[in-house]
């Protein structure tokens, strides 16, 4: 069998395992309707005439709501289960922030900075996330539904055990992202570049890889039913997917 014919075969086997690339995705694989991936639904952040933040300090519990931080350094500080409601916050810092239990409801995020932000079981609903210089983000246990990312660099973002909904992120930079034992529904990135990210243990449904401008992943490569990719990604994938199915591949 010729190289070409080789690899479709190979290629062919790997998608009939639940890994669906861009053509199979838009045909539908069998049956009426078939088999599309269905698309994040975005938030629509509509932020009513905001107050000035000047108190200084987060509080434990604290609630915000209506309010805008602007410019303010909140590294060290402790907002644990503090409820941000219809508030903007801009360039703010986040250096080792403890925001743990925290929720962030109908709110946009632009400028945040920071190293070790901690964010484990938060909640995130109807949030835009923009142009954030973050490191070390912990977001391990947490629940995200309709969230934007939107441009920036994140180093390190711990999504361990997470459950994403409706979550895209876009033209964005992520660097060693761990989504172990996630669970991902209609997840979309788009125009971003994704380096060694981990999906050990994720659970997918209508994630869609596509859009991404790259794609590398360092593990979990047998998690990726329920993806939907493009035959160029594929391709790239083949030979890490061949090895995980124990798959020898000569010339």
């Amino acid at each position: 069998m010729a190289g070409a014919g080789r690899a479709s075969v190979l290629l062919g086997g790997i998608v009939s395992g639940g890994l669906h690339y861009e053509g199979m995705a838009r045909t539908g694989t069998g049956g009426a309707g078939g088999n599309r991936v269905k698309g994040a639904r975005r938030p629509e952040v509509r932020l009513p005439p905001l107050e000035p933040w000047s108190d200084g300090a987060l509080e434990p519990d604290g609630d915000y709501d209506g309010v805008e931080i602007r410019g303010a350094d909140l590294a060290g500080q402790d907002g644990a289960g503090a409820r941000f409601m219809d508030c903007a916050l801009t360039d703010c810092a986040f250096d080792e922030t403890g925001l743990r239990h925290a929720r962030l409801l109908d709110s946009v995020l632009t400028g945040a900075r920071g190293v070790g932000t901690d964010l484990a079981e938060a909640t995130l609903r109807d949030v835009e996330l923009v142009d954030a210089r973050l490191g070390g983000t912990q977001l391990h246990g947490s629940v995200l539904e309709r969230v934007v990312i939107r441009g920036g660099k994140i180093d390190y973002l711990n999504l361990r055990t997470a459950r994403l909904r409706d979550v895209v992120f876009e033209s964005c930079v992520l660097v060693e992202p761990d989504f172990g034992n996630a669970v991902l529904e209609r997840v979309e990135f788009v125009g971003c570049t994704v380096k060694a990210a981990d999906f050990r243990g994720v659970t997918m449904k209508d994630v869609d890889l596509r859009g991404a401008a790259s794609l590398e992943i360092a593990g979990g490569v047998e998690r990726l039913a329920g993806a939907v990719i493009s035959m160029p990604q594929l391709m790239d994938l083949a030979p890490v997917l061949a090895a995980q199915l124990g798959i020898r591949v000569e010339d």
